[in-house]
């Protein structure tokens, strides 16, 4: 059995133990230690005193960028075998997993040279007898809790900036997929990190996370995941009176105008719903299509969608893997007949893939549905799975009515030739990250997050590291006079 992170400890926790499936099949991979409420308080209370140290808290930035860039090497060393983990821990294809690993990488190395170049500030002064400066200190324990659908990725984006600023980091990684964040655990160890600085804590939500997150010595709340759960910790911490950084759910519009380039937007809305088997909270579910062009283009869009590959995620040239699950499938599947129960037309798919060796996993087929509005249920709530709605639209003043018609912001994207006409639009949309023309593409510059109830706070860019901290003003005199006031 796989041992816990506890304060670099690698150790038995005191939870039952955690089991990692292969989706694509649902054998056993491995199974391995989860933490108890004691292990967590335990946890908690090292990294307490680890962060506090001289050698962590007061070393110089490039110090602690050093771990980072030797983490980065580490990931890239073992990047094959990190990528085929990650596939048989969630089941995405291996081009996407490979994708997911070099994105950790970059993580770690662009936040170590943005610590690097990160400076403390001279205030404008206000007096002559004054020298004003604002500085950043850490907050201390971290509590960050990440998702199953991309691991690896998602948990560097908490833990590079979160050590770079000189905090702890307990982290809970998703009772699903477990295993990369153990993995990194080791890198992070190899790479010099002082004991201490990190837990990984495997376990169930409702125990090990809600132990984290009500712990008194935690300063910050870092959490991806479900809105329900995000709304929950947001009660918490404010309680508790600490941050949060809450990345959550969506249902992001993909627009295509009446001037879009078809080749280029059909290609794009097919890549932004089914890559990740549409397990991602920025897949693009809501397409709204121009009437001018919908049935030419709907009819492209199906007959592309169609030939997508899906197969086994090991297998080269597989852009489809299976669901996380059977309980997940089972969710997509009920999302879908409640669409056509509500009058939707499925122009493709609609029911999970069992031929071959397809039916030992949770295979589900890529789904477009047609002719419901954006009131029905299917449109409003997140499915996370290959299911892709098809709106008719008339006017841009419609569209941007029906496309912020949601309780979600998170992403959207747009496919016109006419830029003036999209940046428009994408000032007037209600999200966080808008696409023109391309989709789902990231960068680990560029920060991340959503409006409304798609999360609170920013992830990626060179100020990540700063959402860690806290800003402290010092003032010095510069006057060799006593201050007048006391003068009597």
């Amino acid at each position: 059995m796989k041992a816990l992170f506890l304060a670099g400890e690698w150790q038995e926790g005191r939870g039952p133990a955690g089991r990692s499936f292969f989706p694509a099949d649902g054998s056993l991979n491995t199974e391995f230690s989860t933490a108890s409420t004691e292990d967590v308080a335990e946890a908690i209370s090292k990294a307490n005193q680890a962060w506090q140290l001289p050698g962590w808290r007061n070393s110089l930035p490039m110090e602690r960028a050093r771990v980072l860039y030797r983490v980065a090497d580490l990931i890239e060393r073992d990047a094959s075998r990190l990528a085929a983990l990650q596939t048989r821990d969630n089941g995405k294809p291996l081009s996407e997993t490979r994708g997911l690993v070099m994105s950790a990488a970059a993580t770690a190395r662009y936040t170590a040279a943005s610590l690097e170049t990160l400076d403390a500030e001279l205030t404008n002064p206000r007096s002559r007898d004054l020298l004003t400066m604002s500085v950043y200190e850490p907050l201390g324990v971290v509590a960050a809790i990440t998702p199953w659908n991309s691991p690896i990725a998602s948990e560097m984006q908490k833990l590079a900036p979160a050590l770079a600023a000189g905090n702890s980091v307990v982290l809970k990684p998703a009772e699903l997929t477990s295993l990369a964040a153990l993995e990194l655990a080791k890198l992070f160890e190899e790479a010099g990190l002082p004991k201490g600085l990190l837990s990984v804590l495997p376990g169930k939500g409702s125990v090990v996370g809600d132990a984290m997150v009500k712990h008194p010595l935690v300063k910050k709340i870092s959490f991806t995941g479900g809105t329900a759960t995000g709304r929950q910790l947001a009660h918490i911490a404010a309680e508790r009176l600490i941050g949060t950084s809450l990345e959550l759910g969506g249902k992001s519009p993909t627009i295509v105008l009446d001037d879009a380039d078809v080749d280029i937007a059909v290609n794009g809305v097919i890549y932004g719903i089914f890559s990740s088997a549409g397990q991602a909270c920025i897949a693009g579910s809501r397409l709204f299509v121009h009437a001018s062009l919908y049935d030419s283009f709907v009819q492209r869009l199906v007959e592309k969608a169609a030939q997508l590959r899906v197969g086994h995620p090991e297998h080269e040239g597989t852009q489809i893997g299976p669901l996380i699950d059977e309980k997940h499938l089972q969710s997509v599947d009920a999302y879908v007949q409640q669409a056509v129960a509500e009058g939707g037309e499925v122009l493709l798919g609609g029911q999970r893939l069992e031929q071959g060796e397809l039916a030992k996993g949770s295979y589900y087929a890529p789904t477009i549905i047609a002719g419901l509005s954006n009131q029905a249920n299917v449109c409003q709530e997140e499915i996370f799975g290959p299911v892709l709605v098809v709106i008719l639209f008339e006017n841009d003043e419609q569209l941007l009515v029906e496309a912020n018609d949601s309780v979600y912001g998170l992403a959207a994207g747009i496919w016109t030739e006419n830029y003036r006409r999209a940046w428009q639009l994408a000032r007037a949309l209600d999200v966080g990250t808008v696409w023109i023309n391309t989709y789902k593409k990231f960068s680990i510059s560029t920060p991340f997050g959503g409006f409304k109830e798609s999360g609170v706070g920013r992830e990626k860019g060179r100020l990540s590291i700063l959402s860690y901290m806290q800003q402290k003003s010092i003032y010095i005199g510069l006057s060799d006079k006593p201050d007048p006031w006391c003068d009597v």
